[in-house]
């Protein structure tokens, strides 16, 4: 069946102000269908558009938005947080020198340190939960003051406690906070330790390998290997640590082609372990000196395991989370508990220990990822040095060494003509 159109004229006040009086009505277009009982009114819904609706949104639409408007306030903060704390986890750290541990023992040490809080990590992350539980203080000590002074209605409760349960619960968070702090700093010693035996194997590695390929046909292949030595901690560190640029940290150590093969793997230490391997096959070198070169790549095996199950395995979540509930949920309610003993002091109150062991909290989540804490790229630097230098050295070594052996055998060859002149003479 055809559906029947019906227009409509709208009356003179939904007009457009802009139109002159002797432009057509505004015309719209209802539909609907024909009922099989036509006694009963049929209920029509319809939308009127025109050009000249208003351009406020619909009330879902603005309610919506609205909401947006209040998530994104409330992220705001927090996001800022986070992303300045990554920016500067992500910034080369340096080694100590002699100055620098002059100045880490300085007697100024901690104005020098309280100067500089604003700039800290740890308490950039400390300023959303410090800003919400300090409000929610601030809520509280606000109702209980109106509900002390009648602005509110009899029903309404005094919100306060004994302070027993947390005179109790206060051991238990302070163990909980010892040994998450002590675990991380236990993961931290670990990535330390397994990164001091790879660069110690890498010099000793690469210190082999001058000593001990003395082929002048493989004087090309001698330098590649270096190549390759050099890489693997920088390739390493790249592996481990987020945010690394590993073209521009390989650029400079590898070749244009072998840096492509490296780039185009999934695994770039594994890639280069594999281009040390296949070069110690390809060298003029007896077995058992194959053999102990060979035996120096489980060094760098085992710092990858290492590295990759610090990485991929953190301190138990439950654990994690355990301390993290406990420490808002204590902070929820100590304004409560606090109220008899301080009144408006539970405000800076809850500012001061929210700020305490948070703190000892964040620092423990800080340190659980240890590759960021440490400075690998100035030992990755520190590394190339050291083997550019023994390269650098080896030939006036070598020369130096075998110019005393002559001189050592010329003189003994000089004493013993001596002695047998001396034992030949007469007396005259």
């Amino acid at each position: 069946m055809r559906k029947p159109t019906n227009t409509i004229h709208l009356p003179t006040n939904l007009a457009s102000p802009s139109s002159s009086s002797s432009s057509p009505p505004l015309r719209t277009t209802q539909t609907f269908n024909f009922t099989p009982f036509p006694s009963k009114p049929t209920k029509l819904s319809f939308r009127v558009s025109s050009s000249h609706s208003g351009d406020s949104p619909p009330p879902s639409t603005s309610s919506s938005s609205q909401t947006l408007t209040i998530i994104s306030i409330l992220r705001a903060v927090p996001d800022w947080a986070d992303a300045v704390k990554e920016r500067r986890m992500q910034q080369k750290k340096s080694l100590y020198n002699h100055e620098t541990w002059v100045q880490h023992r300085s007697s100024w040490r901690h104005i020098r340190h309280l100067l500089s809080s604003l700039s800290s990590r740890v308490i950039l992350s400390l300023i959303p939960p410090v800003i919400a539980f300090t409000s929610v203080a601030t809520i509280i000590a606000s109702y209980n003051s109106a509900v002390i002074s009648h602005w509110l209605p009899e029903f309404f409760p005094l919100l306060r406690a004994s302070s027993l349960p947390y005179q109790l619960t206060a051991p238990a968070l302070a163990l909980l906070l010892v040994f998450r702090t002590e675990a991380s700093y236990s993961r931290f010693e670990e990535g330390r330790k397994a990164w001091t035996k790879i660069i110690a194997g890498t010099n000793d590695f690469a210190r082999q390998v001058i000593a001990g390929v003395e082929s002048s046909g493989d004087a090309l292949l001698k330098k590649a290997l270096l190549q390759y030595i050099i890489a693997f901690p920088v390739a390493l560190k790249c592996h481990v640590i987020y945010g690394s640029d590993a073209r521009q940290d390989l650029q400079n150590l590898l070749e244009v082609d072998d840096l492509a093969v490296v780039l185009s793997s999934k695994h770039h230490p594994r890639c280069i372990i594999e281009f040390i391997s296949l070069s110690l096959q390809l060298l003029h070198l007896d077995d058992a000196k194959r053999l102990v070169l060979e035996s120096k790549l489980s060094c760098f095996h085992e710092g990858i395991g290492v590295c990759e199950q610090l990485m991929g395995i953190p301190i138990p979540l439950s654990y994690t989370r355990l301390t993290s509930r406990f420490l808002v949920l204590w902070h929820l309610t100590l304004p409560i508990i606090l109220w008899d003993d301080c009144n408006w002091i539970v405000v800076p109150a809850t500012f001061i220990s929210a700020a305490s062991l948070f703190c000892i909290e964040e620092v423990g989540v800080l340190i659980e990822e240890p590759f960021p804490m440490l400075a690998l790229d100035e030992l990755c630097k520190l590394v190339h040095n050291n083997i550019q230098e023994s390269i650098a050295n080896e030939k006036l070594i070598r020369a130096q060494l075998i110019a005393k052996r002559k001189n050592s055998s010329d003189n003994k060859h000089s004493t013993n003509g001596r002695f047998n002149s001396e034992v030949n003479r007469k007396p005259g």
